[in-house]
């Protein structure tokens, strides 16, 4: 027995006839691009990105990525503006010819993230290190986006 998506009739909903050009369109698409299972997961071979976390404190920015299976001479790091970027290459492990693989879904290949920076920071003083598979760079902020206290003299 065939599933039919349900769809309002024209006078049941102020949106039908939207509905009704979103499946066609979905229906276009779903025709025309090839349907890999890796795609419908929105991972395409050859591409991806570390996942990141983006901290702040008075004097600094931190941004943590994940780069499992990576170097350090495998990663790139740069800034531009306020926008961070992290780009290099995971590379594939050899398959050898005597296992029998059931299933492959780690991704490799080369990566590239950018991220906005909340605030600027001094480019020139930037640290990154690298450990266990995790990417840390330490980002000091310009001294004029530095909240400051000043005290005032009550007389």
């Amino acid at each position: 027995m065939a599933v039919i998506r349900w769809r309002p009739r024209r006078g049941e909903s102020p949106f039908g006839e939207l509905l009704g050009i979103q499946d066609e369109i979905n229906r276009l698409f779903d025709t025309m691009l090839p349907q890999r299972s890796s795609e419908r997961m929105g991972l395409f071979e050859g591409e991806w990105a570390p996942a990141v976390d983006v901290l702040e404190d008075d004097d600094r920015v931190i941004v943590k990525a994940e780069l499992p299976g990576t170097t350090e001479k495998d990663i790139e790091v740069s800034i531009l503006g306020d926008t961070l970027t992290i780009k290099g290459e995971k590379k594939k492990e050899a398959q050898k010819e005597d296992r029998k693989y059931h299933r492959l879904e780690r991704t490799y290949g080369a990566f590239h993230r950018s991220v906005s920076l909340p605030t600027s920071v001094a480019s020139d003083k930037v640290k990154a290190s690298f450990n266990n598979g995790t990417l840390e760079i330490d980002l000091p902020k310009k001294e004029e986006v530095k909240p400051r206290q000043i005290k005032i003299e009550v007389k």
